[in-house]
């Protein structure tokens, strides 16, 4: 991917058919003493070569009224995304046409203009909610694609920092820049609960787990002076525990779309991933963005690999070190080799057993023949040989 000008100030995958994936990247243009308009630029991701294009397929300029990109949120369709900017609010970005040909068409979202900048979005997992928390505190739940309000809060947080949907689209979980955080019925958007804290504790991001088993949340916490990962119940809203991960104050958290992976972002260019069923790190980039705080970080839908990007490094694509996933085709050679197996071994099972019913029998098998011993004084023939 070719540099360019401007400053990366956002970035996300987008998940196409046929396990094709593109990265959006928002950009500010902005130079020190002239005002520049900022871009969306759309790339190709080539999974062999775990590397973005050289030169972005697509690129949409925005007006020098709507500010710079701060956030992107993807539809789980990949049909469309939602951008939020500095000055203008929320915009709507619809991709249509072939892979080769790929173009995007803007569109106003009515209930979003002129909110204010958005620092977190966030769309469910069946994608019929979509959620916004603004600078200024307030968070918004709006019913997609029909845009329903289902929240206004206007006072939910000091400022919003992170959120996340659960699993199954019914809770969502947002947190503040004073440390808080809370829980809301995506439905209806009532209030669930408030997260219990110690007062030495701020809880900053937040990730549902999406692996399907038992539903936890996974709260970067700043503990003091030391960074850990917290795990809530969800039955109860309970903390049940903590690790130590990235052991530095964390700037974002992503958890991949399988749930089987967590990572964590610092404020100085590190990158931890962690597999969740252990809770153990099972990749570590350090200095991936020397000396910068990460500002996206975002597991690929298909690949083992994740996206990070920076004011000063820009877009940075990482394969990660752990363990390779099955593949659908070599499942389903382990099942036919198996079956393979158990048919050679019952044609050998059925040669080698009794005539009669080609089963075997056992010693005192009802249904086993019985054979008698004759006494040596009798002949084949009764009646002895007859006189002619």
């Amino acid at each position: 991917m070719e540099s360019g000008q401007g400053t990366v100030t956002c970035g996300s995958w987008i998940r196409r058919p046929e396990n094709l994936n593109l990265v959006v990247l928002g950009k500010s243009l902005k130079k020190r003493d002239s005002a520049s308009p900022s871009v969306l630029e759309i790339f190709s991701f080539d999974p062999q070569t775990n590397s973005l294009s050289n030169s972005p397929q697509v690129t949409y300029v925005f007006e020098e009224t709507e500010g710079e990109p701060v956030t992107i949120a993807v539809h789980p369709s990949g049909d469309d995304f939602v951008c939020s900017t500095t000055k203008g609010g929320c915009k709507l970005f619809e991709l249509y046409g072939q892979e080769t040909n790929l173009k995007v068409s803007a569109k106003e979202l009515p209930p979003l203009q002129d909110v204010g900048p958005q620092t977190c979005m966030a769309f469910s997992v069946d994608g019929s909610k979509f959620a916004t928390g603004g600078a200024d505190g307030q968070l918004r739940i709006l019913e997609w694609p029909s845009l329903r309000i289902i929240l206004d809060e206007p006072k939910a947080h000091k400022s919003a920092r992170d959120m996340d949907f659960s699993l199954d689209s019914e809770f969502l979980a947002s947190t503040s820049t004073d440390g808080s955080a809370r829980i809301w019925k995506a439905e209806d958007g009532s209030p669930v609960a408030t997260l219990t804290r110690n007062s030495d504790e701020k809880i900053e991001l937040c990730r549902f787990s999406k692996d399907g088993t038992k539903p936890f949340l996974f709260c970067a916490v700043q503990k003091g002076d030391k960074a850990v990962t917290a795990v809530y119940d969800i039955s109860t809203w309970n903390k049940i525990g903590y690790k130590r991960l990235l052991r530095k104050p964390a700037a974002i958290m992503s958890i991949s779309l399988d749930g089987k992976y967590l990572a964590l972002g610092s404020k100085d260019g590190d990158v931890c991933v962690a597999e969740v069923k252990k809770m153990e790190v099972s990749h570590l980039s350090r200095r991936l963005h020397l000396g910068t705080c990460i500002t996206s970080l975002e597991f690929c839908p298909s690949q083992r690999v994740v996206l990070t990007t920076s004011s000063e490094w820009g877009a940075v694509v990482t394969k990660l070190n752990v363990p390779a996933d099955w593949k659908e085709w070599q499942i389903y050679l382990v099942l036919v080799g198996l079956f393979l197996v158990s048919a050679v071994a019952f044609y050998i099972f059925f040669q080698n057993s009794d005539s009669f019913w080609n089963f075997p029998l056992g010693k005192d098998h009802p249904g086993r023949p019985k054979f008698e011993i004759l006494d040596p004084k009798y002949s084949e023939d009764a009646f002895g040989p007859l006189d002619m």
